[in-house]
C-alpha cells in the first residue's frame, strides 16, 4: 500500500489529469478520514469548493488535501506522544497500558451532516473526545443537544443536532428502503453533483 504522503504529492502534481488527482485525494481519505470516509469526503468537497468539473478549479484539490494533511499532522503528533509514553511504560514494566488516544475517527453516518469547521480546528476536540458509547453530550459541540434520528439501512442512529456526530445507535433491523435511498444520495455526492 502506498503512503498518504505519496498520494498527497500526486494531488499537488499538476502534470496529472484532474481525475487522477481526485483519485489520489480519495486514496488519502482511505488512510485518514476523521468523520468516516463519506462524511469527510463531503466535508472536503464543501470546504475546498471542489467543482463537479475539476477543470474549473484544479486548486480546489490542493486546498482539500492540505486541510486533510493539517488535521492528520495533529493526530500523528498525539499518536507519537502516546507511543513514546507507552514505550516508557513497557521499560518500567507496566504491562497494563494506558488506553491509546481516541480513534482518529468519530463517525458521522450521514455524509451530508457533519461539523462545518475546518478539520484542523475540530481535531483537538475530536482527539480529546470520550470513546464510543451512548453519549448524552456531544464531544465535538461540548453541550447537550437535541438529537436527530437517522436509519442507515442497518441501525437507528442518534445524531447530534448540531454537528451530525453519532451519539449512539441501536440495531433496528434491516431497512432496504433506507439503504437504497442512502446509496442513491451517495452516488450524487461522490460525483459532486449536489
Amino acid at each position: 500500500m502506498t503512503s498518504f504522503a505519496t498520494h498527497r504529492r500526486k494531488v499537488h502534481d499538476t502534470a496529472l489529469p484532474p481525475h487522477r488527482r481526485l483519485s489520489a485525494l480519495r486514496t488519502c481519505l482511505t488512510g485518514f478520514s476523521p468523520y468516516g470516509f463519506r462524511a469527510t469526503y463531503h466535508h472536503l468537497c464543501r470546504s475546498a469548493e471542489i467543482p463537479q468539473d475539476l477543470e474549473q478549479d484544479p486548486g480546489a484539490l490542493v486546498r482539500a488535501v492540505e486541510e486533510l494533511d493539517a488535521a492528520r499532522a495533529l493526530w500523528l503528533t498525539e499518536q507519537a506522544g502516546w507511543e513514546s509514553r507507552r514505550r516508557a511504560q513497557k521499560g518500567a514494566g507496566v504491562r497494563a497500558p494506558a488506553p491509546p488516544p481516541p480513534t482518529r475517527s468519530l463517525w458521522c453516518p450521514d455524509p451530508e451532516f457533519h461539523p462545518v469547521a475546518p478539520l484542523p480546528d475540530v481535531m483537538p476536540r475530536l482527539m480529546s473526545a470520550p470513546r464510543a458509547g451512548d453519549l448524552s453530550v456531544c464531544p465535538l459541540c461540548g453541550v447537550a443537544r437535541g438529537t436527530t434520528p437517522l436509519h442507515d439501512g442497518y441501525r437507528l442512529h442518534r445524531l447530534c443536532a448540531g454537528c451530525g456526530l453519532s451519539l449512539g445507535w441501536r440495531d433496528d433491523g434491516f431497512s432496504q428502503g433506507a439503504l437504497e435511498a442512502r446509496e442513491a444520495r451517495w452516488k450524487l455526492l461522490w460525483s459532486r453533483a449536489v
